[in-house]
């Protein structure tokens, strides 16, 4: 179920305070609204009751969608807590099938969320970003561009299209000041997929696994 609870915070703008709606645990069968909430950011917003500002919040809260058997726990600071953690993972194992995943922050959430109703594993989506990334510092250098750093650019999934009868994967990555995107075509994806089934000692951690660029670089 859902799990909500009330904090007071300060404006970044005016400093005056207010209350927030915190919700520590977010059930989206109980609530649909939720999730389209947390996919719009809105539930991490907090507008500000003297000068009107929106201010970002972060906080810990664990996502929850037992249609699509995926739970995604945001913890912006700190470590997880290993007891809870446990805990909860064996209750989503005897519930089977379920996905697990440790996030740092909102967009991260987000884009799992979006990879699993897309039906796309996020560990070949961090290869495809990877080999993205690659393409981007080559085609950089063949035209004398040395100062982007491409190796770390932040890179997230944003959709799964169709044109022609070829899927291809929109990502989303900031460029120059503002948000830039590309596709890659779902060829990429399944080569990512058949180079990681051929070598599984890439894997992901039990519980609550990480897999993000820095879960990818320890292997590659």
């Amino acid at each position: 179920m859902s799990i909500i609870s009330s904090t007071t915070v300060s404006c970044s703008s005016c400093a005056a305070n207010g209350e927030l709606k915190v919700y520590r645990s977010i059930n989206v069968s109980e609530d649909p609204s939720l999730k389209e909430k947390v996919l719009d950011g809105s539930l991490f917003v907090w507008s500000c009751p003297s000068c009107g500002r929106m201010n970002l919040t972060k906080y810990e809260t664990l996502y929850h969608d037992p249609e699509k058997k995926l739970m995604v726990w945001l913890i912006p600071e700190g470590e997880l807590d290993e007891s809870q953690s446990v805990a909860i993972r064996k209750h989503a194992e005897a519930m089977g099938g379920y996905e697990l995943r440790r996030v740092d922050s909102v967009g991260d959430l987000i884009e799992k969320i979006l990879l699993r109703d897309a039906g796309l594993e996020d560990t070949v989506v961090e290869l495809c970003k990877y080999v993205t990334r690659a393409e981007m510092a080559t085609n950089a250098q063949k035209q004398g561009d040395a100062s982007s750093d491409f190796a770390n650019l932040p890179i997230h999934f944003h959709a799964l299209g169709e044109q022609d009868g070829e899927k291809f994967l929109t990502l989303s990555f900031p460029y120059e000041g503002k948000m830039a995107g590309c596709n890659i075509g779902f060829n990429v994806y399944e080569d990512c997929q058949r180079i990681l089934q051929r070598n599984p000692s890439i894997k992901t951690e039990e519980g609550f696994a990480k897999v993000d660029a820095g879960w990818l670089s320890e292997y590659l």
